[in-house]
């Protein structure tokens, strides 16, 4: 018995499992994506494939989903919100971030979902990227030619009396 990649803490075998293999369907479109993450980790394109709504699915790019899912190490799931998607709702959002590595460099997916329910089954629609948050830095800002002051000079020379002494 190994846990789920999808982050629920669950065993596989009892989660996302049933969904992959089809013997269960998705109550939720945020259980459709957990199981959408553990199909990548699985690489089970298959059922990537299949959670695509139809009108989707010929814009499908089998072989690349394959090369992506197959050359990355899938390192975990963080489900940001959920916007419907219930077990009585027709549509819903789920944003997350999905961090894998590829070629030894870890990056993050940060993606909002868009799902919807047909014949009663949920579908992945499509997702919008979400771009990173501007970080701004508070405190006095130095230019790299800007002149340092007197008490810059002398907090330079403790640090660096105290490296040349250490040596």
């Amino acid at each position: 018995m190994s846990l789920c990649p999808c982050g629920s803490n669950n065993d596989f075998d009892n989660c996302c499992a049933p969904l992959l293999s089809g013997q269960k369907h998705a109550l939720t479109a945020e259980q459709l994506m957990r199981a959408r993450y553990c199909a990548f980790a699985e690489v089970n394109i298959d059922f990537l494939g299949r959670s695509i709504h139809p009108d989707s699915r010929t814009d499908h790019d089998t072989e690349a989903t394959r090369r992506w899912a197959a050359n990355s190490d899938w390192l975990g799931l963080e489900i940001v919100s959920t916007e419907q998607g219930g077990e009585e709702d027709q549509q819903g959002v789920v944003e997350f971030i999905a961090t894998f590595k590829e070629k030894g460099v870890t990056r993050r997916h940060h993606e909002k979902s868009h799902f919807t329910r047909v014949d009663g089954e949920w579908c992945f629609v499509d997702g919008d990227l979400v771009s990173p948050k501007t970080q701004v830095k508070e405190g006095p800002k130095v230019g790299r030619n800007e002149a340092l002051s007197l008490r810059q000079w002398q907090e330079i020379q403790e640090v660096l009396w105290r490296v040349i002494n250490l040596q």
